[in-house]
């Protein structure tokens, strides 16, 4: 088995409306239990927007802690799962489940053991 984590690409902007926000986290909460019956879900959670992130810069003396990430996009990472998945296909499977129940991209990435 391999772990994977599986990224919600969220929008930047307004939150989607409370009644949409429920129907989407029915379905959210659905496929996490999907993954607990399948024995391959470890954990997963909701982020806070990035205005609330801080980054930390190495620099040559010290490191500077700055306001959030301030990357140049129109989405930002929304929450993640991680899972314990037989191979890529597996956590592929998973992904597309995840994303239709969030209506967001997901990204696949294999978690890099020591």
């Amino acid at each position: 088995m391999a772990r994977y984590l599986l990224s919600v690409y969220q929008p930047d902007g307004p939150p989607l409306p409370r009644e949409s926000l429920e129907r989407v986290m029915k379905e959210v909460r659905t496929v996490r239990r999907q993954m607990q019956d399948a024995g391959v879900w470890e954990c997963s959670a909701g982020l806070h927007p990035p205005a609330a992130a801080k980054v930390a810069r190495p620099g040559a003396d010290s490191v500077l802690v700055t306001d959030g990430p301030f990357a140049e996009t129109k989405e930002h990472i929304g929450g993640f799962s991680i899972i314990d998945a037989p191979d890529l296909d597996a956590a592929l499977a998973w992904a597309r489940k995840l994303a239709t129940a969030t209506t967001l991209p997901i990204e696949v990435r294999a978690i890099a053991e020591d």
